[in-house]
């Protein structure tokens, strides 16, 4: 049998763009079947439009009216079977299609004697987690895993899909973010190919911010420059996702702020072909002061009227351009709650919500392997907020690659305590995930963004707010 495997872009509740995704790839494939991702709706981030009588209804519809286009070649779509103008669902998996046994499922079993196992599986990426589940499969069946890639919410359904021969040889697979159709020959075995961490990464989250801009009808951005590392990563995903011409970045030096960051934002800017405007928070800090304070103590709440001065700035240009602002705030300072309510941590999306500290400057360093598109003064220089002369993040914070190995053992990983103690100062690793329980209301209060990670801040994690052990 001559399989076509389709993996297909899916929006959620958008039946038009899912029915025409379907539709308009059926006339160009050669094969006795096409296999499509599950479009239901509870697959593709459907969450309480479920219950939507209305929507319920159109789901139904949906597939009646792919079946009344006739399509000479049937379609497998999730475990929904259209041919010869009728849908037909199969109570036990299995479907007879020309005299093969075609067996359906969500979840992998390796005790099911069939012609062709489908795994038909809408899976959100992690880092790390695709080849793995790749070699996880060991099957005695020809066998095909479709995946949708689409946007749902904190997920992002990234693709991958692939194809094993009966001797558990990859004869086809489909690359991250991006549509792909292509036959499955089962007796010509392909060599698996897995792409780099950070490539997987700025993949994903590039694709992650156009869906989310594409569907929500927004078409520009813009966000904070303060001349550090995770500003500076922002930006060059935000210009590769929607064209440098969309971006727009603000530098807000104030007092404080070193003359080089100013500097490195222009190059960085400049590298990037993007947009900036410069407008310093000094004279509204100082008439604060003024105005309101009545004095001047240098202490945290100066600190934090700074970063809310520059969030003022930002959700000012974001509401007078129709800018989508992001916020550029990492996973390790989310964790210890390194960051301002109402000030740095506004934002509309966040890219690099879920990459620690350690890999934002992984995938930086990435981005600059063939040439400096961030500046190298910004990867080399010691992160600082710069509120206050001489700041630097680990006179508040741990050594970054201790925090996020820290954090990786405890949540990614699950390790006891005992075992992080062995390896780590014991004070040290209590004082980490005593913040990490202690700061979850400001997380509470943070945008969406991308998830990229199995126990993530934004899904997977659920620390109680109110609770008094930590």
């Amino acid at each position: 049998m001559n399989i076509a495997i389709a993996q297909t872009k899916y929006r959620t509740g958008d039946f038009e763009f899912n029915f025409k995704s379907i539709a308009d790839k059926v006339s160009g494939i050669s094969a006795d079947l096409i296999i499509f991702p599950t479009v239901d709706l509870y697959d593709i981030g459907g969450k309480d439009l479920l219950l939507d009588e209305k929507v319920q209804q159109a789901q139904i519809e949906f597939y009646d009216r792919l079946a009344e286009q006739n399509f000479k070649t049937p379609l497998l779509i999730g475990d929904i079977l259209i041919k010869d103008g009728n849908v037909l669902v199969s109570e036990d998996g299995f479907f007879d299609i020309n005299g093969e046994n075609i067996y359906v499922s969500d979840e992998y079993s390796d005790d099911v004697i069939c012609d062709l196992y489908v795994l038909a599986k809408n899976s959100y990426f992690a880092i790390g987690k695709y080849k793995e589940f790749v070699e996880s499969i060991n099957t005695n069946n020809n066998f095909v895993y479709i995946n949708a890639i689409g946007l749902a919410d904190e997920n992002v359904f990234a693709g991958g899909s692939f194809a094993k021969n009966r001797e558990n040889e990859i004869v086809f697979q489909a690359p991250l973010c991006k549509e792909l159709t292509g036959n499955a020959d089962f007796n010509a075995p392909v060599e698996f190919t897995d792409e780099p961490m950070e490539q997987q990464v700025i993949d994903v989250t590039t694709f992650a911010l156009n869906e989310y801009c594409a569907i929500n009808g927004i078409k520009k951005v813009v966000l904070g420059l303060s001349g550090g590392i995770d500003s500076a990563l922002t930006a060059v995903l935000a210009a590769k996702a929607l064209g440098a011409e969309n971006v727009l970045g603000i530098m807000m030096p104030s007092m404080y702020s070193s003359q080089g960051s100013v500097l490195d934002s222009v190059e960085l800017a400049q590298n990037l072909g993007i947009r900036t405007e410069k407008h310093t928070i000094t004279p509204l800090f100082e008439n604060f002061m003024e105005k309101v304070a009545h004095e001047q103590k240098g202490d945290l709440a100066e600190e934090n009227l700074q970063a809310r001065l520059r969030a003022l700035i930002l959700m000012f240009f974001s509401n007078r351009g129709g800018y989508l602002l992001l916020s550029t705030g990492n996973k390790s300072e989310s964790a210890m709650g390194f960051g301002t309510l109402y000030g740095d941590l506004a934002g509309g999306y966040n890219l690099i919500c879920d990459l620690t500290k350690t890999n934002v400057y992984k995938v930086s360093n990435y981005i600059n392997k063939d040439e400096e598109v961030i500046p190298q003064a910004i990867i080399d220089k010691a992160p600082s907020a710069e509120l206050h002369p001489g700041q630097k993040d680990q006179d508040r914070l741990p050594e970054y690659a201790v925090l996020d190995d820290v954090l990786e053992m405890y949540f990614e990983q699950n390790k006891p305590l005992d075992e992080i103690y062995a390896k780590y100062n014991k004070p040290v690793v209590d004082e980490i995930v005593r913040k990490t329980y202690r700061m979850a209301y400001k997380r509470k209060q943070c945008c969406l963004g991308v998830r990229l990670t199995e126990r993530s801040f934004l899904k997977g994690i659920e620390l109680p707010i109110v609770q008094k052990y930590y």
